[in-house]
């Protein structure tokens, strides 16, 4: 009869080894738990910092609406033939900046007590130009501008928000051509 000695080591795991794992297992739930709660505090000032870029971009294409806005109004004063044909396009401009600002759309846009708004990015019209065809390529070309403009920020937007200007972006396009092209 063949003599075995006694297994020292037996294959698998010691119960040491169980009782450690199952310690480690514990611990780490422990500290997963406390990390969620921590990053659920991190999500939320991710979120507040979300909102606080989504609002200040809201805020600026808005203003830059009602700025184009005040270019159609100079164009429309100083050429009243033109009425039929940009007052639409107006009344989508005034519109886009109501969806930016988050309220219903009214009739003008918001002028400060120094007679501009305070935008930077398409600038403010110092009168429309004398000639007819002059304003419209004006008024083209800060479309164009504006909606080129958008099609960037719209890359780094949050998802509404760049919904929302991918669809101004497209709308403000349309009105460059419709400028240049109609009635040509």
């Amino acid at each position: 009869m063949p003599i075995t000695s006694p297994a020292r080591y037996r294959s698998g795991p010691r119960r040491r080894s169980l009782f450690i794992s199952a310690a480690g297992l514990a611990g780490a739930a422990v500290l997963s738990g406390c990390s969620d709660e921590s990053g659920g505090l991190a999500g939320t000032s991710d979120t507040a910092r979300a909102d606080a870029v989504e609002l200040r971009l809201s805020r600026a294409e808005a203003r830059d609406s009602r700025s184009l806005a005040q270019r159609y109004d100079a164009v429309l004063t100083a050429h009243p033939t033109l009425a039929a044909r940009l007052r639409p396009m107006r009344a989508e401009v005034v519109a886009h900046a109501a969806a930016f600002s988050g309220a219903a759309p009214s009739g003008s846009p918001t002028v400060t007590p120094s007679g501009s708004t305070a935008d930077t990015h398409v600038g403010t019209p110092d009168g429309a130009p004398s000639n007819e065809k002059e304003a419209l390529r004006s008024l083209a070309s800060a479309e164009r501008t504006l909606a080129d403009r958008r099609g960037k920020t719209l890359l780094h937007a949050p998802d509404e928000l760049a919904r929302l200007l991918a669809s101004v972006a497209a709308a403000g396009a349309a009105h460059a051509y419709l400028l240049t092209e109609d009635g040509a």
